[in-house]
């Protein structure tokens, strides 16, 4: 059976970032996977191989997504400080926070916590995607520092290690407070934490 092409397969990988995202990796069942792709058995095997191969991929375009957001804000914005806050706005608007639908944390996070020894491919799978959005923030951080927005002794690795945390942090309060307002709230405070390694 031929592959489908690129644009549905795309389509059908969006598909599947919703529904592991708000089941999980464990509650997502084959037949959950062919009634949200609408695809057959056989197509969906044939197609990514197996249940775990379809969520790797799944997790991958999450990790993308992420990435492109993150460039997005701080590419659109005039300095990296008011792109990063722009970014954790983005995060506690209705990304978070549906109509009706379950609450989404970090689904790398969720995954993480989830997954165990007998998915190990999955666990490393999850930590290397993190390492690569810390390794993004860190060389923003440089090139932040490198323009005088920074102060020279602020550690770059060592915030952007923060500034992740936060991000997880936000992503994963969305669990228990679904209030916009407290999102957006905690969303400016947590900006304006950044304000301490700046040279005004």
């Amino acid at each position: 059976m031929p592959r489908p092409a690129r644009h549905d397969r795309q389509i059908a990988l969006d598909k599947a970032v919703d529904l592991f995202w708000e089941r999980g990796y464990h509650a997502t069942s084959m037949k959950h996977l062919e009634q949200a792709l609408d695809m057959r058995p056989g197509s969906l095997y044939a197609t990514f191989g197996s249940k775990s191969g379809l969520f790797s991929e799944a997790l991958n375009s999450y990790a993308r997504q992420m990435a492109e957001e993150l460039a997005g804000c701080l590419s659109t914005s005039d300095n990296l400080v008011e792109g990063f806050k722009f970014y954790l706005r983005s995060l506690a608007g209705p990304c978070l926070v549906r109509e009706n639908r379950p609450p989404r944390a970090c689904m790398l996070i969720k995954t993480l916590l989830e997954v165990n020894e007998e998915e190990p491919a999955l666990q490393q799978q999850v930590n290397h995607v993190l390492d690569q959005m810390e390794q993004l923030l860190a060389a923003e951080l440089g090139r932040a520092q490198a323009q005088g927005e920074i102060r020279l002794e602020v550690d770059c690795a060592r915030l952007a290690r923060l500034l992740q945390g936060q991000v997880i942090g936000l992503r994963s309060f969305a669990q228990r407070d679904t209030n916009p307002e407290h999102l957006a709230d905690l969303a400016e405070d947590m900006g304006s934490l950044f304000e301490s390694y700046l040279i005004h």
